[in-house]
Parts: structure tokens; C-alpha cells; sequence
């Protein structure tokens, strides 16, 4: 647990420094690409290590788009047949994965050589909406039935096994997994519903306990930062939420737009947050004051 402790400040010491060196606009949403490059099926996003950010419906649908920092873009991959991408995840070797909602799948895609082979696929699932990754590359989908305003949970192992972890939900959404890989964090878009459940042992799901219910307007991605607060997207009022462990709001963005549906973190600091906005289909960003936890991963900090 010290070790930990002494990780995570080493980590967050960069910011720190520069916060105290040099004051900085925090939280003041800026475009990085002109709106209509994507469709308003614009979703994902995730970095790479590099810098680059990729979202799905660049240009058309069943695409992947590949944005560089400065807000150049470009077609990166085609989906096969029907595919339709969502959400986007990297592992810590910096393959793909993404929710292929129409297929039934979580596809995985190397960045290398950009083959695209199906890692899980499942006719039960309703439309795998967003990911989860685990440090030991494990991942998690929330499933919605928009229709019936319900949904579901999966568990996806690192040989593309399925396992339906819950049942019985709303409309899940928003999913992502704690630092210390002990919470899974999953929130309802209808029921504006924000839910921990204990990630046991064997990776089953414990007993889930409510953090947040929202009176109005409606959820959608989530990810998580280095010290575990949890960032959401608030579709219909246009904001992003910042909540800590205990489910007490921080902070709230404006995004520069009504209906964010995802972000992520990335930069040379992991404290850029990349916001996909669907009134204008584009991306915004904002800095943040402390680094995401997924940008932590893939580069092995």
C-alpha cells in the first residue's frame, strides 16, 4: 500500500509543479475540430500513447477517425459489414478494443497492422455501449436496452470469454474501473443512477451501492483520474461532472455543447480531457488538474 501511495505521488508531482510554478485556465472547453467532421454517432474517444485521439463516425458511420493533437483528422479503419463502433478502450500493449453495438461484439484491433478480428461476441447482449479495462487487460461493457429502459453488465476475460455479471439494471452507460481495480463504477442514462459494485477476487461483482442520483438531464461516458474521481458526461445539459469517490461533485465543465457523449484523458500530461460533443460532431477539450488513469496505464506509470 505504501508503494502505491509513493507511485501516485511520484505521478502526480508534474502537475503539482506546474500548478504552483505557472497558473493555468483549468476547466475551459476549447474545439479541436470544426464541427460536422464526425456523425452524431461521435463517440469513443481514447488515446494512444502517442497523442492521438480516436473516436468512431469520422466522416461517416463505421468508421474510426484518428485526430492528432493539433485537430488534424483522418478516416483511420473501416469497420466490416454492418459494424458500428462506440466505445473504445486500449490495453496496456496498445491494442484496440471497441463495442461493436450493431454486431454484438467488442471488436480488437491492431494498431500496428489494423486487422480487425472479433475478441467477444455474444447474441445475448442487447449492444455493447462502453468499456472498462482492467491493469491485467479484463474488460467490462454496459449493455442498455434503450427501448425498455433497462440493461445489463459483462465481463469480458482476456480470451474473449463472456460472462453477464448483472442484470436487471437501467439503461447502463457510463462504466469504468477504480485505480486500485476493486470498484467498478457504472451509471444509467434514464435513471441518471450512479452505482459501485465491489469487484471481488474471482472478478464477479458484489453487492452494487449507490453513489449519486441526478434530478435532471441525463448520463453518458465516464472515466475515471489517477485519484479515482470520476468524470461524466452529462447529456442534455452539456456539462461534465467531476465526483469524488464518495459520490460528491467537485467540479462541472462546460463543454460547448448540449450533448457530450464520452471522454477521455490524454496530452503530454494525461491531464487533457477530450470531450466528443454530438450538437456540433466534434471534439472539444479542456485541462484538467489531475492526469486520467487510462492515459496512466498505457504509459506503464
Amino acid at each position: 500500500m505504501k508503494t502505491r501511495s509513493l507511485a501516485l505521488m511520484l505521478l502526480l508531482l508534474p502537475a503539482m509543479w506546474a500548478l504552483a510554478q505557472k497558473p493555468e485556465t483549468m476547466g475551459k472547453a476549447t474545439p479541436v475540430t470544426q464541427p460536422g467532421q464526425f456523425t452524431d454517432g461521435i463517440e469513443g474517444p481514447a488515446c494512444d500513447r502517442d497523442g492521438f485521439i480516436y473516436a468512431v463516425n469520422y466522416r461517416e458511420q463505421g468508421t474510426i477517425g484518428r485526430i492528432s493533437p493539433d485537430g488534424k483528422g483522418e478516416v483511420w479503419v473501416k469497420l466490416p459489414g454492418k459494424s458500428i463502433g462506440n466505445g473504445i478502450v486500449f490495453n496496456q500493449q496498445g491494442i484496440m478494443f471497441v463495442a461493436d453495438y450493431t454486431g454484438h461484439n467488442v471488436l480488437r484491433i491492431d494498431p500496428a497492422t489494423k486487422k480487425i478480428t472479433v475478441h467477444a461476441h455474444n447474441e445475448a447482449m442487447n449492444q455493447p455501449n462502453d468499456l472498462a479495462i482492467m491493469a491485467d487487460g479484463t474488460l467490462f461493457a454496459s449493455d442498455p436496452n434503450w427501448p425498455k429502459e433497462t440493461g445489463q453488465l459483462w465481463r469480458i476475460d482476456t480470451d474473449g470469454t463472456t460472462h453477464r455479471v448483472a442484470n436487471g439494471m437501467g439503461t447502463t452507460n457510463g462504466i469504468d474501473v477504480s485505480p486500485d481495480g476493486k470498484t467498478l463504477y457504472v451509471n444509467e442514462s434514464k435513471q441518471r443512477n450512479l452505482w459501485a459494485f465491489p469487484i471481488r477476487a474471482d472478478k464477479s461483482l458484489g453487492e452494487k451501492k449507490l453513489l449519486k442520483q441526478f434530478p435532471d438531464f441525463g448520463f453518458d461516458g465516464m472515466r475515471l483520474d489517477v485519484a479515482g474521481n470520476i468524470h461524466i458526461t452529462r447529456h442534455g445539459k452539456g456539462t461534465v461532472v467531476v465526483l469524488n469517490p464518495k459520490g460528491e461533485i467537485l467540479k462541472e465543465i462546460d463543454v460547448l455543447g448540449g450533448k457530450p457523449s464520452n471522454l477521455c484523458f490524454g496530452g503530454k500530461d494525461g491531464r487533457t480531457v477530450y470531450v466528443t460533443e454530438v450538437d456540433h460532431t466534434r471534439l472539444v477539450m479542456y485541462r484538467s488538474d489531475l492526469p486520467g488513469l487510462a492515459w496512466a496505464r498505457i504509459q506503464g506509470k
